[in-house]
């Protein structure tokens, strides 16, 4: 399951799956359940099976934050240039930390690129699979919730 195609000139979703393209692991969630935080790793991680049967018994996603190549058209949030999930959850959620965590995906970072040092103030409380959401998180999450809005326009 490694992948190691070069994505130096395409974005990366911080937001990835591991089964996508191109994937690393780029930090792990710690905390607690009702305020999940990362730890960002001090180099991105290849996705190996040996790297995933450490979240073992649960879920990766709901243990590591992995980063892959975006899909852009092929996602759910992309809307033709940006990523709607970026936008909100910049405009849907606080944010958690007062500096720039240290983040070794910046530079290629999709959410970056598009909302700037707003997304990465709250990147730190984002877990891809959590039983915990917040009202917030969800309506965050949901792209159903910006179609619907954007119909009642």
């Amino acid at each position: 399951m490694e992948n190691t195609t070069d994505t130096k000139n395409q974005p990366l979703c911080p937001s990835a799956r591991p089964e996508m393209a191109n994937s690393v692991v780029f930090a792990v969630v710690v905390g607690t359940v009702e305020e999940p935080r990362l730890a960002h790793l001090a180099e991105p991680q290849p996705v190996t099976e040996e790297l995933l049967s450490l979240a073992a018994p649960v879920s990766p996603t709901e243990i590591f934050r992995f980063a892959g190549t975006c899909v852009q058209k092929e996602c759910q949030h992309f809307d033709g240039a940006n990523c709607r999930l970026a936008h909100r959850i910049v405009e849907s959620l606080p944010a958690v930390v007062e500096a720039l965590p240290p983040c070794q995906i910046r530079s290629s970072c999709r959410w970056w690129q598009q909302e700037g040092k707003a997304a990465c103030m709250r990147c730190p409380q984002i877990v891809t699979d959590t039983f915990n959401y917040s009202e917030q998180l969800y309506q965050a999450s949901d792209p159903s919730v910006y179609v619907s809005a954007q119909a009642a326009s």
